[in-house]
């Protein structure tokens, strides 16, 4: 997607390409992979077109902490938005909303135009990934759906900015492993059109599955501070940085400056798993990344990740995947 960003003295800078109509209707999968280097910034972006549906990921470096950026798009889309890492805040000054991008969360979101600032610590990295749909194929594909996307397809069609909902959900692994299926899809022609299109639809699906939990919920929410669940989140991160030699629980705990009651409870409230849980399916999806890459062999991969005994780890891959290791790669 093109953006225009300005800097400090006003000069306009495009980032990215026009979601044109020859890219998104292409029958077959068109793919873009550029570098940007500006006085502002640097990015590094991969942009894939087909069928009515475009992905863009990317890197993304800043070096203003304040960027004055304009979007107006002729292809009316929707957007499946995931913020990896870091984070800022983004004002549009046509809806007069102001919105905080927190790390390893989610959105869908229908923004026609966008004429604003984004604030951001200078010299953070940010990561992030976009499904958009084109209007109509999102309508076409939710008229059928859930109760909670067939209201925000009714939203959408008034041509205003909209949210799913205003409150932002973290990724979960299953999220994160079909975004990283999609960057690392081998598949050519056909083939990868078939792939990308199936792949995008899961994450629609996972996506409008959480946010339905999340409206469903009626019980009291368990972290009722801020600095409960920013403790929350930075014990997953800690417990993610010590994967092959993790902490237990009162460890946990005590890292994360809460006791064990409520880090036990906030952390299922936070990422719908146990503490256990949790890492158990991150380490298997990270395996599963590593045997697709080849970059490892499967001894390897069950050292780094902590598995007691390589049986151990292709007992509990082939429990989660239903394909033993081996055959995985």
């Amino acid at each position: 997607m093109a953006l225009s960003v300005y800097d400090k003295s006003n000069k306009e800078y495009v980032v990215g390409h026009s979601i044109d109509n020859f890219m998104i209707n292409q029958p077959l999968v068109t793919e873009r992979r550029e570098k940007f280097s500006f006085p502002f910034g640097d990015a590094e972006l991969v942009q894939i077109g087909f069928s009515g549906i475009f992905i863009v990921y990317g890197d993304v470096m800043v070096r203003e902490n304040r960027l004055r950026i304009k979007s107006f798009d002729e292809n009316e889309l929707v957007e499946l938005h995931f913020s990896i890492y870091g984070g800022g805040i983004i004002e549009n000054f046509l809806t007069k909303r102001r919105i905080a991008i927190k790390p390893n969360h989610h959105n869908i979101i229908y923004t026609p135009d966008f004429d604003g600032t984004a604030e951001f610590p200078i010299d953070q990295k940010l990561k992030f990934f976009e499904v958009h749909f084109d209007r109509e194929r999102f309508i076409d594909l939710t008229k059928d759906s859930s109760v909670l996307l067939r209201r925000f397809a009714d939203k959408i069609m008034n041509n205003k900015s909209v949210e799913i909902s205003q409150t932002d959900l973290p990724i979960s692994l299953a999220m994160h492993s079909c975004i990283n299926d999609i960057m690392n899809c081998h598949f050519t022609g056909g083939l990868k059109l078939l792939f990308l299109q199936s792949k995008c639809v899961e994450l629609l699906a996972l996506q409008a599955q959480a946010f339905e939990l999340a409206d469903k919920k009626t019980a009291a929410p368990k972290l009722k501070s801020a600095y409960d669940k920013e403790r929350i989140h930075y014990a997953r991160e800690y417990l993610l940085a010590h994967v092959n030699n993790p902490p237990s629980l009162t460890q946990l705990a005590k890292v994360a400056g809460i006791n064990e009651f409520k880090l036990k409870e906030g952390f299922k409230e936070t990422f719908q798993n146990t503490v256990f849980g949790y890492l158990s399916d991150y380490k298997l999806m990270k395996a599963k990344e590593l045997l697709t890459n080849g970059e490892m062999d499967i001894k390897n991969i069950s050292d780094e990740l902590g598995y007691s005994s390589v049986q151990h780890f292709s007992n509990a891959f082939s429990k989660k995947f239903g394909i033993s290791p081996g055959k995985a790669r």
